[in-house]
């Protein structure tokens, strides 16, 4: 029997309010996706009311705030601060939220109450920490390095910079620069239903890295590995991904470069 409701433990329920925002000149609500597996207990939005004199500009300065002084229990995950490594990526919005990553979202860019939540569609560790290990393992499964059959030179694989471009961009936007936040596979519809045999935009913009790499001597292994109903063919081009990504790369169009060379192949 189809199922319409979720189940009673999913239910996100009302949580506390704390505001700390006495005597601010410039304060902001934060409502957080709070949630402990382990206690048993459905998940909540928690609101902090906080001054924002008192952290720096970014939605990442308001969460560590809120972590540091006001509540130690609040969960998150954060390196960088610069938004190279993608640990912060979560999705953010006064409203209707968007996958972003909190270091670079600034919290000029929302009007009103700002909502935080963990990447949309993967298990909850706890709070505002998302399961990996799924996409991970889809990742490790790409073979994401150099594979040549050629004896190695005496220094390093040479490549023209025509051929840079290909994976760098002409303005940094190319698909070597993918720093693996999967803000744009758990964007995707296509992604959210068959996680369990589509690779979903994130890593199938790393798979076309190393095809497009002038280096690599794999590129029909990789394409077979590729070809398949689910693996590359479940993008329906939604164009979720590249609208989200945060560092302005273009998945969809690596997945539809990926469609041509299958097409030219055959």
């Amino acid at each position: 029997m189809a199922e319409f409701t979720l189940p009673k433990n999913s239910k996100i329920q009302k949580g506390k309010f704390i505001d700390v925002s006495e005597g601010a000149k410039t304060a902001r609500s934060f409502k957080i996706y709070r949630y402990d597996p382990e206690s048993g207990e459905n998940p909540r939005w928690d609101t902090y009311k906080i001054d924002l004199s008192k952290c720096g500009p970014m939605v990442l300065d308001a969460l560590l705030y809120i972590k540091n002084s006001v509540d130690s229990t609040l969960t998150l995950r954060r390196s960088c601060r610069e938004g190279i490594c993608g640990s912060c990526a979560m999705n953010i919005g006064d409203g209707r939220g968007t996958n972003t990553l909190a270091c670079t979202k600034a919290i000029n860019d929302f009007k009103g109450e700002i909502t935080v939540s963990p990447l949309p569609h993967m298990p909850v560790v706890k709070d505002l920490v998302p399961d990996l290990n799924h996409v991970y393992a889809q990742y490790t499964a790409i073979e994401p390095w150099l594979k040549t059959d050629t004896p190695a030179p005496n220094r390093e694989r040479l490549q023209t910079e025509e051929d840079a471009t290909i994976l760098n961009g002409a303005d940094g936007n190319g698909p070597a620069a993918c720093i693996l936040c999967f803000c744009c596979s758990t964007s995707c519809p296509s992604y959210w239903w068959n996680a369990d045999r589509f690779l979903g935009p994130a890593i199938l913009l790393q798979a076309y890295r190393w095809i497009a790499d002038s280096r690599d001597e794999a590129t029909g292994e990789r394409l077979d590995q590729l070809e398949d109903p689910f693996r590359l063919y479940r993008c329906h081009t939604i164009m979720n991904c590249t609208n989200t990504c945060p560092k302005g790369l273009n998945p969809a169009k690596a997945i539809a470069e990926i469609k041509k060379l299958m097409v030219a192949r055959r």
